[in-house]
């Protein structure tokens, strides 16, 4: 049986764990950002605008 080793990293491992959760928020914002303009587009295209009051 193998004893759990500690990680190498010791305590400088959450910066980086930081960065990556970061990382992926904004690059979860971005892509809902394009999805939403490629909506968009496609729906002016298709002539279903909301008309101006």
């Amino acid at each position: 049986m193998h004893k759990p080793t500690k990680s190498p990293r010791g305590k400088n491992g959450w910066p980086a764990r930081l960065a990556w959760l970061l990382a992926i928020w904004a690059g979860s914002i971005a892509v809902l950002a394009i999805v939403a303009y490629v909506l968009r587009v496609v729906m002016e295209s298709l002539g279903m605008t909301a008309g101006s009051a």
